[in-house]
């Protein structure tokens, strides 16, 4: 019998990206205005990524400078390493450990996909508790989402034939695009009360819903 597949981004999506990275800024320039920071970091970092293979520590490190330098702020000595020195403490969402214990416990097979590198995601992952069973980094894709590695890669690391698959992410750019490029249903974790006219099989505010989404998407006894 087929095995029901969920992918996952991670950050935005499973761990808090907004608060670990806002965090990160009030602690580099307290006094500065941490949405008009953050909001920029998120212009900067995807161009930083395109088109090349840097570690995620350098992608992190490149985007700070780039946001410092833009906005006129200082950086101290080793502050170029602050997001990657902080990221394996940022928390996951409240309801992230039971949904994907459940969806465990239903049966389903967990991927994550997420433009990071290998040591900080599986700290990541560690801070969430809940074993999963395939993970794709920009370092194994060679890529940074939205470009299509994670999933090219994750198709050659699971042989998935008639298995379902479906993909959850909380970034139209990053995740939900691309999913529908590659026909694969995508269910749009929408945190932040976002629009989009992209097609999705499914639209949650968190994953608190998500178990009984995905069943409904891809009932069990289809297996």
């Amino acid at each position: 019998m087929p095995d029901r597949w969920a992918t996952f981004d991670c950050y935005g999506t499973l761990i808090d990206w907004d608060g670990g990275v806002g965090d990160t800024l009030t602690r580099l320039w307290p006094g500065e205005d941490r949405d008009r920071l953050l909001a920029r970091y998120h212009e900067i970092e995807p161009a930083v990524q395109e088109g090349r293979a840097l570690p995620y520590r350098d992608v992190l490190a490149v985007t700070l400078r780039r946001l410092a330098d833009e906005a006129g702020l200082e950086l101290g000595p080793g502050d170029e390493g602050a997001f990657a020195d902080s990221l394996p403490s940022w928390p996951p969402f409240p309801e992230v450990p039971d949904a994907l214990r459940s969806l465990r416990d239903r049966g389903w097979r967990i991927g994550i996909l997420s433009n990071t590198d290998p040591d900080l995601l599986a700290a990541s992952l560690a801070s969430i508790g809940v074993p999963v069973d395939v993970t794709v980094t920009a370092a194994e894709a060679g890529s940074y989402k939205p470009a299509l590695g994670h999933w090219m890669r994750f198709r050659e690391m699971v042989v998935l034939t008639s298995s379902p698959h479906v993909h959850v992410g909380a970034s139209v750019f990053h995740d939900i695009a691309p999913s529908e490029e590659l026909g694969i249903p995508a269910v749009w974790i929408n945190r932040l009360g976002e629009t989009s006219d992209l097609p999705r099989a499914a639209e949650l505010p968190d994953l608190e819903r998500l178990p009984d989404t995905l069943d409904r998407l891809v009932p069990a006894q289809v297996q």
